[in-house]
């Protein structure tokens, strides 16, 4: 019970142990938030530029009307205490209006004035704008400054004298209006673009996310497989593919289950068969001594038979467990391992299928004895089985041709009949155990055993096209390399 709950305390713990800002929601909350903000201030240096020289104009303006008033008035100077009130209406220290010939003080303070800016608003590019507005948010708030600006549409200039306190207090509320306001600019944003990608990423990903764990916990369960959203984007596409795997999981595991539940029963039936072959051994080594021409003729054929079926037994378990015994290789003659294979086989004269073997006498094969006679019966065995139940319309002879001949350090052994050939659906798993079996009732394990055991051997098997109807299977079989000490070794000697 411990075991089956694992699972699932993980799978729970994967989705509690995250905060909300560790997961994608929060870091793409975050993130929006973040981007807006550096936009805003890329957006905020030319409009708080833009501000300041808006509000000199204003000044500028401002005590132009002042000045053009008094400057109509010629040769008149106002009262100090009007300067005074002018100066303060108009925020500034002092004006003056200037043409090319000649300046007129309009309205001056008493106290002496030392400049520490000037600023000509009418030329004023861009960069400097900003340069000099964050020169006054950073460092101004007690300097005098003198800005200038044309007067109308006259060619006369209006020229202010002032300190930039009231400037850099202005630009300060309006720095905090920008941030405040760019601050809920950016929730609304960021809220906006989470919900629409909340539901068309976020979600989605947490219901694969959710599937995939409850799947692991029971992948057995056809309930728990991923009902995959409908659409062509990416999330669907992985959706369905997600899908596709976990159907062809619960495939293979219903097939290892099968073979888990095969390999008891045949470990079952092996135990038994071996002693039903003991004694079937001990009855054929009696009739070896029978002084009977026809008993003496076939008792060694018997006797081979029942060894190989012994042998069998005891390899039977070690496939149940995937993996087939080391190959013991040595030089094997060909010829007459393929002439046990035909006597095996036992094919019927009435059948009118003819067995072949065409190679050389002397032609030797270096290969376990023993599960190279395997892999040939499996497919000569596939071969007769393929002809016994086709019947050719065209009256082509029923063959079986085993070839073999030696080309360098390989041995090619090749399996030719000519019966129907291969079916598509046999090809599509050809080696498969359990898929790729060409006949009715059929499991396909004859040929996965045989191409396993040539594996095994560093060599290939493989279905070979050919133009005339029948089916052609070629194994390649390479010699093992001699040491270096063994080759000198056997020169030595």
């Amino acid at each position: 019970m411990a075991e089956e709950t694992r699972p699932a305390m993980a799978g729970e713990a994967l989705r509690t142990s995250a905060g909300f800002f560790r997961g994608l929601s929060g870091k793409l909350l975050l993130l929006t938030i973040v981007f807006v903000m550096l936009a805003e201030v890329l957006i905020f240096a030319p409009s708080v530029a833009t501000m300041r020289i808006r509000w000199l104009e204003d000044r500028l303006n401002t005590a132009a009307a002042a000045a053009v008033v008094v400057d109509g008035l010629q040769n008149v100077e106002l009262p100090r205490s009007v300067q005074k009130d002018t100066l303060m209406a108009t925020g500034t220290k002092a004006i003056v209006i200037r043409r090319k010939d000649a300046s007129r003080m309009i309205a001056l303070t008493d106290m002496p004035l030392e400049i520490q800016g000037e600023y000509d608003v009418a030329n004023s590019t861009a960069v400097a704008a900003i340069r000099d507005a964050f020169d006054t948010l950073l460092f101004g708030g007690d300097r005098v400054i003198r800005v200038y600006g044309p007067l109308g549409e006259s060619d006369a200039t209006i020229e202010l004298l002032m300190k930039d306190a009231s400037l850099r207090k202005a630009m300060l509320v309006y720095s905090r209006n920008v941030f405040v306001l760019s601050l809920i600019i950016s929730l609304i944003t960021a809220a906006l673009i989470f919900l629409a990608i909340n539901r068309m990423l976020i979600a989605p990903i947490r219901r694969m996310t959710a599937n995939m764990q409850e799947f692991s916990n029971d992948p057995a369960d056809p309930a728990r497989v991923l009902v995959p959203p409908q659409g062509h984007d990416e999330l669907a596409v992985a959706g369905q593919h997600l899908a596709s795997m976990q159907r062809e999981l619960q495939k293979t595991l219903k097939q290892q289950k099968s073979l888990a539940e095969l390999g008891l029963a045949v470990s079952k039936i092996n135990h038994d068969m071996r002693n039903i072959l003991s004694s079937a051994q001990l009855i054929s080594d009696r009739l070896a001594d029978v002084d009977d021409p026809v008993v003496k003729r076939f008792a060694p054929t018997l006797l081979r038979t029942i060894d190989r079926a012994v042998g069998y037994t005891r390899e039977v378990l070690s496939y149940g467990r995937t993996t087939e015994a080391e190959p013991h290789r040595r030089f094997v003659a060909l010829k007459p391992l393929v002439s046990d294979v035909a006597e095996l086989l036992a094919i019927d004269p009435q059948s009118g299928i003819d067995f072949q073997i065409q190679m050389q006498d002397d032609l030797e094969v270096d290969a376990d004895s023993e599960q190279l006679f395997r892999v040939v019966h499996n497919i000569c065995r596939n071969a007769v089985q393929a002809l016994t139940n086709h019947e050719p319309e065209d009256g082509r002879p029923r063959t079986v041709a085993v070839s073999a001949m030696r080309i360098g350090s390989v041995v090619t052994i090749s399996v030719d009949d000519t019966g129907p050939g291969m079916p598509p659906k046999a090809r599509e798993n050809l080696f498969a155990a359990f898929r790729g079996s060409a006949r009715s009732g059929g499991t396909g394990l004859g040929l996965a055993i045989a191409r396993e055991l040539v594996l095994a051997h560093g060599g290939t098997i493989a279905l070979v096209e050919k133009p005339t109807p029948g089916t052609l299977f070629r194994i390649e079989l390479p010699d093992r390399p001699v040491p270096l000490d063994a080759f000198r070794s056997k020169f030595r000697h």
